[in-house]
């Protein structure tokens, strides 16, 4: 008796219709188009399941100031019919890729009284169910600047502004480590070859002190009175041994000046 109620169980299963799910239905929100030219109305629609050979897509349009719809197009069964009576005939083309979710329409020569709500509706069995979704369109002699596009130039313009006043932060920066860094290198050359210049002259100097003759020393003065007395010197070589130190110590201060 369990098995026969199983096998009727597994039965009726397979037999009985798959519940159907939601649809969701997406087209823009409002489109803006010059008189005189073409515009395309996107719809796709998202379903859980892929796309039946029975996709369907309709098309309803509703005139400013109206209550009044009329369908524009319609997508079954692999075809596409549009409308070829009222004021969209010979205008309105079915371009879309039902395969790949898409039903949208091209509209052609646009007018004034073409301002209107457009509707779309889409069924993919046995995802039926769904809230169909409505794009404006607005026709314009010229288009008006959107207030997207001036907030997106408003905020260009401010990160340029942002960006600019970076670089100018940054670049100030190197330009003053620039010069701290040459005003270094100066000054510590400068005490480098001033330094330099001062062991010459030092060099100098221990070189010719070293160079003279001993007996152009000034004489020392006796330590005692035992000392030996030093043999009376000629006036004329006291003389040059006289002018030598001072010449020695012109030169010494020459040196040292420099």
């Amino acid at each position: 008796m369990l098995r026969v109620l199983a096998l009727a169980a597994v039965v009726l299963l397979g037999i009985a219709p798959e519940p159907s799910q939601a649809i969701s239905i997406y087209t823009g929100w409002e489109r803006h188009a010059l008189v005189g030219s073409d515009i395309r109305l996107s719809c796709s629609f998202f379903s859980w399941r892929f796309v039946s050979d029975d996709v369907s897509f309709t098309w309803i349009y509703r005139p400013d100031g109206s209550r009044e719809t009329v369908s524009i197009a319609h997508y079954a069964g692999g075809e596409a019919y549009t409308d070829n009576k009222g004021r969209f005939k010979d205008r309105v083309e079915f371009v879309g890729n039902p395969k790949r979710r898409d039903g949208s329409i091209l509209i052609k020569n646009l007018d004034f009284s073409d301002n209107g709500t457009f509707t779309c509706d889409a069924k993919n069995p046995p995802d039926i169910v769904g809230r169909p979704s409505s794009v404006r369109l607005l026709v314009f002699e010229n288009l008006p600047i959107q207030a997207g596009v001036i907030t997106g130039a408003i905020i260009g313009v401010v990160l340029g502004l942002l960006v600019l006043i970076v670089v100018i932060y940054y670049l100030m920066r190197f330009l003053v480590a620039r010069r701290v860094f040459s005003l270094s290198v100066s000054k510590h050359g400068k005490k480098k070859k001033e330094g330099s210049q001062q062991r010459q002259a030092s060099f100098l100097l221990l070189l010719l002190i070293l160079l003279l003759p001993l007996h152009c020393l000034p004489p020392q003065p006796p330590s005692s009175p035992s000392s030996p007395r030093l043999p009376h010197m000629h006036p004329a070589r006291n003389n040059k041994c006289n002018r030598l130190p001072r010449c020695h110590h012109q030169t010494s201060f020459f040196f040292l000046e420099r």
